[in-house]
């Protein structure tokens, strides 16, 4: 596919952004993180792909936006993503980051996936993701590695009823909004993505760009190209058999695996900087009920 693709992060510019997306949205591909979705149907905008790979229970407040939208198409996800139930019967693609214990998983249950290694932010999978499905232009909305003012995220955003819902005269919400704005600042993490961003661009094709507010990328609208291929061309959905069965596969799958001593201490390498905390190698017991523990969390999500 040659048509341009659309990456939307939910940074303050993407609100500017929405009227280009409106414009374009019938002939790009549009992959939004999930954190986006809310502003996007705001505006009358269904992503063609919502991109989640957050495996904190918070991150499912992302996720409803995407099942309240009833044109919504497909997810793709990693194997640690925080997903709800309502995902057992949506298109999907597994981003296979490439390590050992996934590998295994994504075998037995004979899954196909894309491989995209983990680059610590999101969006820098979607990029991946966008040069893998299109030989297009990429262009970026909401990716602003700052914060305007008090404004922290574009408008809905799904975090935001969290603050509305404590806020009191004590507490108002703006203070509440500053503070947090002022963390943002204060952490640094918007300067490390950025200079990431920055430095990872002379390895990247010359074909991304910017819609909206940021210094790093060159800016630029996407131009309209005919025969854009729908979601479904690429994601197809398929029934699985019992979710239950199907996740207590993928874990003995992993169990198994330790018992063989070739594969033993790549697995737990990957796993003990996974589940545990701490620089404390965990016991083959200690493993095997983390796991245990957490497909049963999986289920009852």
């Amino acid at each position: 596919m040659k048509n341009p693709v659309i990456i939307t992060g939910s940074g303050p510019s993407l609100e500017q952004a929405l009227p280009v997306i409106q414009k374009a949205q019938d002939n790009c591909l549009i992959i939004a993180a999930s954190s986006s979705v809310l502003a996007l149907s705001s505006a009358g905008i269904t992503a063609d792909i919502v991109i989640a790979t957050d495996g904190g229970s918070w991150a499912l407040k992302h996720i409803y936006p995407f099942y309240r939208n009833k044109n919504a198409s497909a997810l793709a996800v990693n194997l640690c993503a925080a997903l709800p139930s309502q995902c057992a019967n949506t298109a999907q693609l597994i981003l296979n980051d490439g390590s050992f214990w996934q590998n295994i998983v994504l075998h037995e249950l004979a899954l196909p996936s894309v491989i995209i290694p983990q680059r610590g932010t999101v969006t820098a999978t979607a990029v991946e993701l966008a040069f893998t499905l299109s030989s297009g232009n990429v262009y970026l909305a909401g990716l602003d590695f700052s914060v305007n003012d008090i404004r922290t995220h574009a408008r809905p955003y799904a975090f935001d009823n969290l603050f509305y819902g404590k806020a009191n005269r004590f507490i108002p919400f703006y203070s509440e909004s500053y503070s947090r704005s002022r963390l943002m600042h204060g952490g640094g993490s918007m300067d490390i993505y950025a200079s990431w961003f920055k430095e990872q661009l002379s390895k990247w094709p010359k074909r991304i760009f910017s819609i909206g507010g940021n210094k790093i990328f060159e800016h630029g609208e996407p131009s309209a190209q005919g025969g854009l291929k729908k979601t479904d061309d690429f994601f197809k959905a398929s029934k699985v058999e019992n979710s239950n069965n199907f996740c207590k596969r993928g874990i003995q799958a992993i169990l198994d695996a330790l018992k063989n001593p070739e594969y033993s201490q790549n697995i737990k390498k990957e796993l003990n900087s996974l589940l545990f905390t701490g620089g404390n190698e965990a016991t083959d017991s200690e493993l095997e009920t983390v796991l245990k523990e957490t497909c049963i969390k999986a289920l009852h999500e």
